[in-house]
């Protein structure tokens, strides 16, 4: 009932506020692009195969990613990127809404600085994202190509098929592809997802393994256990488990990447072990986490960004899955090289992350992964025999 209410809602919305919109002309050709994507990390690599594919159909346009705060740096070392704008998304802050009409008067104030700036063409990249849809509408962009999902359809002049399942980085392939419909490059020649850290990034990663005695000639090991959904979360004692394993076995030094807010997990980690990690929690940007992690011969996380990010560098990954569909949000490229672990539960994936802390115990599809599953994993990558 709630979901066709507000159905009803935005299509009278539609109706109702066009007479007072800037008339929107055709563009004769494309020549400014503005890209809506308001999620974080992960998502946000999973669209840089499309933007690859939108600068080779596009060159010379001057192409605009709008995204929030928590991903300018990502996008603004994007070279198929021009220009980076921010806004803090309603829904996407991880932040409790201030109001009721907060989402609305910011979304009046976005229209109003995007009118001004001669959009031809805005792609609406995240598959629900009404509100987007809504902002390229109020700001008079001629061209909005989207999902074709009920809430999004009255703001959009071309809404394009979404297929449940399907991988992200293919649904953003096919919704670019749709604004030109091209014969061009296939889903099989879309690429790997694309960061590249910054010669200071790099320089830092050099300097700060060689400090703490991680020479290149040592194999090194990357833990990155937290995430942004407490029910994504492996046992402290597992990741402690495999780590010291994996040391015993291949002699290699371990790192233990993450946010500040982070720091309190990774050192219940360390606690659980024989051997020393070293714990760069807290102490990276997003780049320089990118450098070390391209250093690694091994990378080990649950379900995050950065997970991604370490799939961006092409070092090998393990990535641990519950909540979410791994088909459609796991990590792309060789699945030889990029292994995901998921335990026997029959009501995997339910998309689902707002447990309470109270219903967590009743929801354990991560950490009733074992040791041996994730050991077995990283023995393989890491060509060596099963301990």
């Amino acid at each position: 009932m709630k979901k066709w209410l507000r159905r009803i809602a935005l299509r009278a919305l539609a109706y109702s506020s066009a007479p007072f919109l800037p008339r929107a002309r055709r563009p004769s050709r494309i020549s400014y692009i503005l890209l809506i994507r308001p999620d974080h990390i992960g998502d946000l690599l999973f669209t840089t195969p499309a933007l690859r594919l939108l600068r080779a159909q596009w060159p010379q346009a001057h192409i605009t990613s709008l995204v929030g705060p928590w991903g300018s740096e990502l996008m603004k070392g994007n070279a198929n990127v021009d220009q980076v704008l921010v806004c803090p998304f309603p829904g996407f802050t991880r932040q409790p809404k201030p109001s009721f009409f907060q989402p609305y008067a910011l979304l009046g104030r976005y229209a109003r600085l995007l009118q001004g700036q001669e959009y031809d063409l805005a792609l609406v990249l995240r598959f629900d994202h009404w509100w987007g849809a809504l902002l390229a509408y109020w700001a008079g962009i001629p061209q909005r190509v989207g999902y074709a999902l009920p809430e999004l359809r009255p703001f959009l002049t071309q809404p394009v098929p979404y297929t449940p399942g399907r991988h992200e980085v293919e649904q953003n392939l096919i919704l670019i592809r749709a604004a030109w419909q091209p014969k061009g490059p296939s889903i099989e020649e879309a690429g790997p997802l694309e960061f590249n850290p910054s010669p200071e990034d790099s320089g830092f990663a050099t300097r700060y393994l060689a400090e703490r005695g991680i020479e290149p000639q040592i194999p090194l090991i990357v833990i990155h256990p937290g995430a942004g959904a407490r029910v994504k979360l492996w046992r402290a004692e597992g990741f402690a488990q495999v780590g010291d394993r994996l040391v015993e076995r291949y002699r290699a030094r371990l790192l233990i990447t993450g946010s500040s807010q982070e720091e309190g997990l990774a050192r219940k980690i360390a606690n659980h072990m024989r051997s020393e990690p070293t714990i760069a929690v807290g102490q990276t940007t997003l780049g320089e986490m990118a450098a070390l992690m391209a250093r690694a011969d091994l990378v080990i996380g649950v379900d995050s960004g950065p997970m991604h990010l370490a799939v961006a560098q092409g070092v090998p990954t393990i990535h641990l899955y519950g909540p979410v569909d791994h088909r459609a949000f796991g990590p792309w490229g060789d699945l030889r090289r990029h292994r995901v672990v998921i335990s026997d539960l029959d009501c995997i994936p339910c998309n689902r992350l707002d447990y309470t802390p109270e219903e967590l115990e009743k929801h354990p599809c991560v950490r009733l992964i074992t040791v041996e599953e994730v050991l077995d994993a990283a023995c393989s990558l890491l060509s060596l025999s099963a301990p």
